[in-house]
């Protein structure tokens, strides 16, 4: 199913993910939607006492990843290939597309294509169980939070409240973490000084 439906002018929502079945998924959603709920962020991000870092890490990277799924499927009539024909952020960066796999070479592409492009990525990953295992006691990979520093390249689309609050959250998470390097997020680094450093 594409991030636009069936046809370009019908534009459509991913069905939402869900935390792997039989692990404490449900249990660490709930954690994350009551502290969320408090209004304390930074509390928010932590990690649960005596909880499992993949666990928590897997659970907010599928959480990550319905939030923007469902932010950018209310934008996508605004930014459409002909008003938005390069991803960018800002004057001086622009994003090329490669997977590498399928796509090798960076590849300039609208907006709205590199992040169809992304998203599918970033589902094909959620959905392959060496990755993130769905059965109750199936073992995270070894290398689990390398794979998940990759998946965070989401882009900041200009939502209000809803998508500064899971910004600040996508924030503190990565930072709290350490699973998106500084450069990455050069263009922004202002505003995530503000969020980080609190004023």
């Amino acid at each position: 199913m594409s991030l636009f439906g069936l046809g370009r002018n019908q534009p459509t929502f991913r069905p939402k993910k869900s935390a792997p079945s039989g692990s404490k998924g449900a249990q660490l959603m709930q954690h994350i939607d009551s502290t969320l709920g408090s209004g304390n962020l930074r509390e928010a991000v932590r990690l649960p006492p005596g909880e499992d870092l993949n666990e928590w890490l897997a659970v907010n990277t599928v959480d990550f990843f319905n939030q923007v799924n469902l932010l950018y499927g209310t934008l996508t009539e605004f930014c459409t290939a002909e008003n938005c024909p390069t991803m960018t952020a800002g004057h001086k960066y622009e994003y090329r597309w490669a997977d590498g796999v399928q796509i090798k070479k960076p590849i300039e592409v609208s907006a709205p294509k590199y992040v169809e492009y992304l998203m599918d990525w970033i589902e094909s990953q959620l959905d392959d169980e060496s990755i993130f295992p769905q059965k109750l006691g199936a073992r995270f990979p070894p290398n689990f939070k390398e794979v998940v520093i990759a998946l965070p390249e989401i882009v900041s689309l200009k939502e209000e409240a809803h998508l500064n609050t899971c910004f600040k959250h996508f924030i503190l998470f990565t930072s709290e973490f350490g699973l998106i390097d500084k450069k990455e997020l050069a263009p922004l680094q202002e505003l995530i000084e503000s969020i980080i450093v609190p004023g």
